[in-house]
């Protein structure tokens, strides 16, 4: 979902120092803005965008919300295949393939969407193109590491984020927008949404042709070749994580300190569009992509950002409470929304943007307690194994929420997203954290 993206920072931290050698008249930044904005797209598209795509097609609550939390199963069980992507060809051959793979699979879904079975053939090429992204997430990150010398992935942290934030607004902001635009002036819900899928294939398939030419080509970077070697590392390497101290609380936190949230994230737009006589607030696409998709994800970034730096100032320890909070008591906007359902933008506006940085900020205790987890030996592949639970956590509660809302109404399956909040507090409770975790060290006087 594109709330996961300040996973990247997470990941580039704890990168080694890479032996590669770059060809010096390529720029960095010919391929790292665009890179990550590659990687973050077909994430977004998935999760959110197709959500959305599916609500103007006339897809049940229940039926989205169920078919769609499948989608996040390629990013839950990557870490079992990134060994595969280490044995067979380069990072670099990777990422440039399935560049071209996702741009097909996007023009697949465009034409699926005429059929009479559009629901289920478009769903098997968006796993498709969740898997493609899953794969082309584990050559991203590994070909950063043998690009760029260690104090050149340190520096370039800030600029991954802000182009993989990017993508989350292109792909939920200006690609709703323009679906709703096209459908206005076509008056075809399913001319707008072949139309966006359109853009996507030809965008990819650019990014494919200009990758191969912008991408270096380290030294370091090529295929491990020894299957057996690779294979057996990787179950030590499993093993190492389930041998750590209270690792079933650290898994249960993992699955549940998002319990709520990840409830709330796949009716959330569902509400925003449904008519006032279902219970919604009867926004348009382009509404939708303003409100959620722009101003919901900026306010997430900003909540992310100020996240991070009460971390940096008073620790993990001292801020995992406000954090637990944060994350949790701003859903109380949306029961407010859908007893209410004011007509005001700029209140609904106001009520998202509020919950989304609420989001933001709490996150960010996620994201540092996978880090302190993974610290130690094989810290890069056991940060890898906790984003794989964290897209776990995302998947179980996403695949009922919908049955769920259908059977209480809107308003009361907030209230429900209110009090999910305990197991949050519950395994807040529970986990034990370093005392001076994530705070900045002072400087010697």
């Amino acid at each position: 979902m594109p709330q996961d993206n300040q996973l990247n920072a997470g990941q580039a931290a704890e990168t080694t120092a890479s032996t590669a050698t770059v060809r010096p008249d390529i720029s960095v930044w010919r391929w790292i803005p665009s890179l990550y904005f590659s990687q973050g797209i077909p994430y977004v598209i998935v999760m959110t965008l197709s959500v959305i795509m599916y609500k103007n097609m006339g897809v049940s609550n229940s039926d989205i919300a169920l078919y769609t939390s499948w989608l996040y199963l390629p990013f839950v069980i990557k870490p079992l295949w990134s060994p595969f992507v280490d044995m067979f060809k380069t990072k670099r051959y990777w990422i440039i393939t399935l560049e071209l793979v996702l741009g097909v699979l996007f023009g697949l879904v465009a034409l699926t969407l005429p059929l009479d079975g559009f629901f289920q053939a478009s769903l098997l090429a968006l796993w498709l193109v969740a898997f493609s992204s899953a794969t082309h997430d584990i050559g991203t990150d590994g070909f950063y590491m043998l690009a760029l010398e260690q104090h050149q992935q340190a520096a370039f942290v800030g600029v991954r984020s802000m182009f993989y934030r990017l993508s989350m607004l292109t792909g939920q902001g200006a690609l709703v927008y323009l679906a709703g635009c096209v459908k206005d002036f076509s008056g075809s819900t399913q001319l707008a949404w072949m139309v966006v899928f359109g853009v996507l294939a030809a965008m990819f398939i650019a990014l494919s042709f200009y990758h191969r030419f912008a991408l270096p080509t380290p030294a370091s970077d090529k295929a491990q070749g020894d299957t057996t070697q690779v294979i057996s590392s990787f179950f030590q390497v499993f093993a190492a994580f389930l041998k750590k101290k209270r690792v079933l609380v650290t898994i249960a936190f993992l699955l549940l300190y998002r319990f709520g949230e990840a409830q709330l994230v796949k009716i959330a737009p569902l509400f925003l569009l449904d008519a006032l006589e279902k219970g919604g607030l009867g926004l348009s696409n382009q509404e939708v992509g303003i409100v959620y998709g722009t101003i919901g994800m900026a306010s997430l970034t900003l909540g992310g950002l100020l996240g991070g730096a009460a971390i940096a100032r008073f620790g993990l320890k001292n801020c995992l409470w406000p954090m637990a909070l944060a994350i949790n008591v701003p859903h109380l906007v949306y029961v407010y929304l859908a007893f209410v359902q004011p007509s005001s933008i700029w209140l609904i506006g106001t009520a998202v943007a509020a919950e989304q940085f609420g989001y933001g900020f709490g996150f960010s205790a996620y994201v540092l307690y996978m880090i302190m987890v993974a610290d130690g030996e094989h810290k890069t592949a056991h940060y890898a194994i906790c984003t794989g639970f964290m897209a776990l956590s995302m998947m179980l509660p996403g695949m009922f929420s919908g049955s769920l809302q259908a059977m209480l109404g809107y308003a009361h399956f907030f209230v429900w997203i209110c009090i999910a909040a305990l197991p949050t507090f519950l395994v807040a409770a529970l986990i034990r954290v370093e005392p001076d975790f994530g705070r900045k060290k002072k400087l010697p006087a």
